[in-house]
């Protein structure tokens, strides 16, 4: 009989530079399922990769003074190294620059086009770079992107668009008749009431200011928008053809079971990508889970900031496994994850190596001391036997229901409970008194095996979360992986089976403080092969933006800057990124929006002396007037400042 097949693909990496470890979270994850669900039975077949086209790429290559092609091609190895080096089991790797991928896209883009899904028009908005998006002055959040916070730049070109209302009320319908095509659930709430319920507009999928895309071939100053390219990979990728002669593979796993995304993208691939395969006349993905994201201590990781953390880096100190645990083991099911150097030694030592590897090491030596490594049934049991059965025969299912939710997290918390689980029966049982009274033997050799066989459950069930630390602790026990579908039954361990002679230690402990120490060589290591001086350590990172137009003086007389003190502040309801604050300026008091939410919360405004342009005309922004502006400054990576006085003003000074 054969499998049920299971196809899953993570977002394709964008080839703008080396991945952190908050990038590389999601393709462990993807990896830890298609692992599951090949324990499971399924017929398994697993892709990732890599997106290499876009305005932003062309202008990396630029200033790195090579080809894009040649840009790309650095990028994307090192990503597939980075995938190989976390013990990824992916069985396709594509490259959105793979010729046949190109090819099709084209076809896609000319078939849509002659059906009367495309059209040709101009495009006249702001247009975000870093997220190679448009929008117009409605969805902008304080003039600003508001997506990733940062600028935009007015664009006018022509363009091809794609008719997103044709198909608009068609999804609305799916997503209603199948609930579980959006995960989590609040992210099929916010695509339904913020984009897809107050109606599309059409959406731009060609560009003609840069050349580093796909060519629409009958058209071809034009080239196909980034993610119209970006997001056929998952049908290309299994040989979709656009004129009929798909592969088998693709007939075998098309519709996709899992696509697992960043929450960030999740518009593209629950609004969008439908919608682009309703056009196909193509089934949809069976579900989309937007995951959420794993943050350093201090909040994103971004290079100015310094604290940006790689799954190199961590590996070499804590070794693959460990690394896999961590980021598995941190992540909510819907909320954002945290991962600091502190805490990755706290998992180790209190998880890893006390509660996992102290089991194993105890359980092998005291077989070899007691038993010279036999392991045998003796079949005396105790009444504190059946509560470690009970718990270790009903952990694969409830294992099994966390995963079929996707609930890694939980999914491993589950097999550690199994070990705690048994190093309390270690406690319990006292094996050392045991072993002092010779009529206790077989007694002793019961609880031994007992606990031989529950590691070995736990061990197996660790395999697709952490493959080389399950190996490592079957070898130890000499026993062969255990199915899931053996695991309901107690015992199949062979009595009078041998473990190994010689334990190894699994995960060694470290000190927080050699860690850091390492953390921080290792930066000053890099600093120095990259020819950075003493001096130039200790500068300041600087910023070059866009030069606007000049103004006269007079252009900037009319503009009003005062000092502003916020008496109260408050979340808009209908925003995730609006505060609304009431600013005393003088003997008057304005309400101000300001899309800082990501930044400062309600409390954290109250009582700042703030820079406020005064005189701008007031707006409304989500249905709440504003009557001025608040003055930030911003980083490379969207991170935002207020501008605030640095010697003591009153509210109402005039900045000039």
């Amino acid at each position: 009989m054969s499998k049920e097949k299971y196809y899953i693909t993570t977002a394709i990496a964008y080839t703008s530079g080396k991945p952190h470890i908050g990038n590389t979270y999601e393709i462990v994850l993807a990896d830890s399922i298609a692992r599951f669900k090949r324990e499971q039975g399924y017929d398994v077949f697993f892709q990732t990769g890599t997106d290499e086209h876009g305005q932003k790429i062309e202008l990396k290559a630029e200033e790195a003074g090579i080809t894009p092609k040649e840009f790309v091609d650095n990028v994307s190895s090192e990503i597939k190294r980075i995938w190989d080096l976390m013990n990824t089991s992916y069985d396709k790797f594509i490259r959105t620059t793979d010729e046949y991928h190109e090819k099709q896209v084209q076809k896609i883009f000319k078939k849509m086009y002659a059906k009367g899904d495309i059209y040709k028009g101009y495009y006249e908005g702001m247009y975000c770079t870093p997220c190679e998006s448009f929008f117009t002055e409605s969805q902008l959040v304080d003039g600003k992107c508001p997506d990733c916070g940062r600028e935009v730049q007015p664009a006018r070109e022509e363009a091809y668009f794609f008719k997103m209302s044709k198909y608009a009320q068609r999804l609305i319908d799916y997503i209603n008749e199948h609930p579980e095509f959006i995960q989590p659930v609040s992210r099929k709430n916010e695509m339904m009431n913020n984009f897809l319920l107050p109606g599309l507009q059409d959406l731009c999928v060609s560009r003609t200011s840069f050349k580093w895309g796909i060519p629409v071939d009958f058209d071809p100053k034009h080239v196909v928008y980034v993610w119209l390219d970006a997001l056929t990979n998952y049908i290309t990728g299994i040989g979709y053809d656009c004129d009929g002669e798909s592969s088998d593979l693709f007939k075998k796993n098309w519709p996709a079971d899992l696509h697992l995304i960043g929450k960030d993208i999740i518009r593209f691939h629950t609004i969008y990508w439908p919608i682009f395969l309703m056009a196909l006349d193509l089934p949809l993905p069976k579900q989309v889970f937007g995951h959420p994201w794993l943050l350093q201590g201090d909040g994103k990781m971004s290079k100015s900031k310094g604290n940006v953390i790689y799954a190199d880096d961590l590996v070499e100190l804590f070794g693959v496994d460990a690394v896999r645990y961590f980021v598995l083991h941190e992540m909510p099911f819907e909320n954002d994850g945290v991962i600091t150097w502190d805490l990755m030694v706290e998992r180790l030592n209190s998880d890893l190596a006390n509660t996992l590897g102290n089991l194993l090491n105890r359980t092998v030596s005291m077989s070899n001391k007691y038993f010279g490594g036999v392991v045998a049934d003796k079949g005396v049991s105790d009444t504190m036997d059946e509560d470690l059965k009970q718990v270790v025969l009903s952990t694969v299912d409830r294992v099994n229901a966390k995963m079929n939710d996707l609930r890694v997290a939980d999914a491993i918390s589950e097999i550690f409970v199994l070990f705690k689980r048994c190093n309390k029966y270690i406690d319990e049982t006292m094996p050392w008194a045991l072993a002092k009274d010779p009529e206790k033997q077989d007694r002793l050799a019961t609880v031994l095996y007992n606990l031989v066989e529950s590691i070995t459950i736990g061990g197996s069930l660790l395999c697709s979360f952490m493959p080389e630390t399950s190996e490592k602790i079957l070898a130890q026990l000499n026993a062969k992986k255990r199915e899931l579908s053996d695991m309901h039954t107690f015992g199949l361990y062979e009595s009078g089976n041998k473990v190994t002679e010689q334990p190894e230690i699994l995960f060694a402990r470290q000190d927080v403080k050699e860690v850091l120490e390492k953390v921080e060589a290792k930066k000053a290591a890099a600093k120095a092969a990259a020819g950075e001086t003493e001096e130039a350590k200790e500068e300041e990172p600087v910023i070059d933006i866009p030069k606007k137009e000049e103004i006269t003086f007079e252009d900037f007389e009319k503009m009003q800057f005062q000092v502003g003190e916020i008496i109260s502040c408050e979340a808009v309801k209908k925003s995730k990124k609006l505060l609304c604050s009431q600013v005393k300026i003088g003997s008057e008091v304005k309400q101000i929006v300001s899309g800082i939410k990501a930044h400062y919360s309600p409390e954290e405004m109250v009582g700042k002396k703030v820079m406020v342009l005064v005189n701008l005309k007031p707006a409304k922004l989500a249905g709440v007037l504003s009557e001025g502006m608040i003055l930030c400054a911003e980083d490379e990576n969207g991170e935002l400042a207020l501008m605030v006085p640095e010697k003591k003003m009153p509210a109402g000074a005039e900045v000039c």
